[in-house]
């Protein structure tokens, strides 16, 4: 059986914590900042969960993990 390929995009992004959850960044943290509000930034700062329905489709992306 042949290796498989890690996704490098979802490489960069994703996460397994030790329980197996997959760990994400925000969205729009980037650019555009001066309109949004310091407390809407301060939030996206934080780290999520994602979500336990992608949760299959992320670890196939990223497989050794």
């Amino acid at each position: 059986m042949p290796k498989l390929k890690t996704h490098t995009g979802a490489k960069k992004r994703f996460k397994v914590t030790k329980n197996g959850k997959v760990k994400r960044y925000h969205a729009y943290k980037s650019h555009i900042l001066t309109k949004k509000s310091t407390k809407r930034k301060r939030g996206l700062r934080k780290g999520a969960y994602a979500d336990k329905t992608n949760e299959a489709n992320i670890k196939s992306l990223v497989p050794y993990l």
